[in-house]
C-alpha cells in the first residue's frame, strides 16, 4: 500500500481545486500592446490585447491579456488627454484562462510637442493684435504685444492627444485572478 505525504496531498488538493498560486493580487505582468491607441480616435469599448505577457516570478511566459478601453478623453483647450484600459482576461501559453482585474501601472504614452502650435499662436495673436490696435483704437501701439501674449497663452493651453503605439511595453498589476472552469 502506498502512502502519500501530507505535503504531496496539499499540493494535489491545490492543483485539483484550480487555485493558482502564481496569480495572486499584486502580481506584476509585462507585455507588448498589439494596437495603437490614440486619444484623438479611441472609443470606450474598443478591444485591446497585450501579447508576450510575462511574470518571471510567477513562472508566466508568452501569455496574452485582453481588455477594453474604459475611459478616453481627447485633449483640447485646457483639457489634457486621458486614457484608461480595463484588462479582464489572461490566457496562458498552455491554454489556461483566467478572469482578471488588471491595472495598468506603466506604459510608453507619447504626446506631441506643442512648440509649433505655440509659435503659430504667438504670431497669429500678434497680427490680430496689430490689426485691432490700428483699426479699432486708431493707431494705438502695443496691440501686437498684447495679441502675441494672448495667442501664446491660448496655444500653450491647447493640450495634445496621447498615443500608445503598437509594440510599446505595458506593465500591469493584478488586483484579482480567478481560473475559468474547464481551462
Amino acid at each position: 500500500m502506498r502512502v502519500i505525504s501530507p505535503l504531496a496531498a496539499l499540493v494535489l488538493a491545490v492543483f485539483a481545486s484550480g487555485v493558482a498560486l502564481a496569480l495572486s493580487p499584486g502580481t506584476n505582468l509585462s507585455g507588448t500592446i498589439n494596437q495603437t491607441i490614440d486619444t484623438g480616435h479611441a472609443y470606450v469599448g474598443e478591444m485591446v490585447s497585450i501579447s508576450n505577457v510575462s511574470a518571471p516570478g510567477a513562472n508566466i511566459y508568452n501569455a496574452t491579456m485582453y481588455g477594453t478601453v474604459s475611459k478616453v478623453v481627447s485633449a483640447g483647450q485646457g483639457r489634457p488627454a486621458q486614457l484608461r484600459i480595463t484588462l479582464n482576461r489572461l490566457r496562458l501559453s498552455n491554454g489556461t484562462t483566467y478572469q482578471i482585474v488588471g491595472v495598468v501601472t506603466g506604459w510608453n504614452a507619447v504626446t506631441k510637442n506643442n512648440t509649433v502650435k505655440e509659435v503659430v499662436g504667438t504670431v497669429g495673436g500678434m497680427v490680430v493684435g496689430n490689426i485691432l490696435g490700428k483699426w479699432i483704437f486708431h493707431g494705438a501701439s502695443g496691440g501686437g504685444l498684447v495679441g502675441a501674449a494672448g495667442g501664446y497663452l491660448a496655444a500653450k493651453n491647447n493640450k495634445a492627444n496621447m498615443v500608445v503605439s503598437a509594440g510599446s511595453r505595458v506593465q500591469v498589476q493584478l488586483v484579482s485572478a480567478r481560473r475559468q472552469p474547464g481551462t
